[in-house]
């Protein structure tokens, strides 16, 4: 009998992953750098819904993971990543132009003056929002894309549900925890209590948004990798 060495074994086919030479990338990544500024500064604002705890960008901020896992299903780790940093980068550039906006000089009557006031009360917080997104979004989205890669170099095409729940808890986790630790004193927490509340509603919510997306989010995913002509190709 021949040993089943070289090349008798058939290797795992490699996971197949499309270009990015069509519009759909693009697009997806416009969306995700808008969704990431928008929720930056709705972060800014301290929320309280009943017992609840949360920010003013709470609604927004899944809409991010979904499309980093649409981004990293589709087209593979290195993209995903590179759109992780390109909205990272944008997020930093609108936090740049609000500290210039706020120092610019304003008229000195009453109503420059309350607009000036607000304008600092809205944007004045962001750029710590912004740090605390960028080191919580690049840990957490990385992770998030790198174990739904590896999860489907193990399976292929199977259980996309499965890798996208698997990958969400972990990314989400990771996020929410470092993002809720340096932004709650920008937003007003300083009890253990109200921290933990923080903390723990963000993790559930964000991660029971995606959960409760998982149907759309497969959709998604099939439609886009039946019309990306390079996808299996890349």
């Amino acid at each position: 009998m021949p040993s089943p060495t070289g090349s008798s074994i058939l290797s795992k086919p490699a996971p197949r992953f499309a270009s990015i030479g069509s519009p759909y990338f693009g697009i997806m990544l416009a969306v995700m750098a808008v969704v990431l500024i928008l929720s930056n500064i709705g972060a800014s604002k301290g929320v309280v819904l009943g017992p609840i705890i949360t920010d003013g960008g709470f609604f927004l901020f899944p809409l991010a993971y979904i499309l980093g896992d649409v981004l990293s299903e589709v087209y593979g780790f290195k993209v995903a990543r590179k759109a992780i940093i390109t909205s990272f980068a944008l997020s930093v550039f609108a936090s740049l132009c609000y500290w210039i906006i706020i120092v610019l000089p304003g008229f000195n009557d009453d109503y420059g003056t309350a607009k000036q006031a607000a304008i600092e009360g809205a944007l004045g917080p962001v750029p710590l929002i912004v740090l605390a997104s960028l080191l919580a979004f690049l840990a957490g989205q990385t992770i998030n894309s790198w174990i739904l890669v590896k999860m489907k170099a193990r399976t292929g095409e199977k259980t996309l549900w499965a890798r996208l729940m698997g990958s969400s808890v972990v990314g989400e986790f990771v996020d929410t925890l470092i993002f809720c630790s340096i932004a709650a004193s920008v937003i007003g927490i300083t009890d253990a209590g109200s921290f933990a509340n923080y903390v723990l509603v963000g993790f559930v919510y964000k991660t029971a948004v995606e959960f409760l997306f998982v149907p759309v989010t497969v959709l998604v995913v099939g439609w886009i990798k039946k019309r990306e002509p390079s996808y299996g190709a890349a």
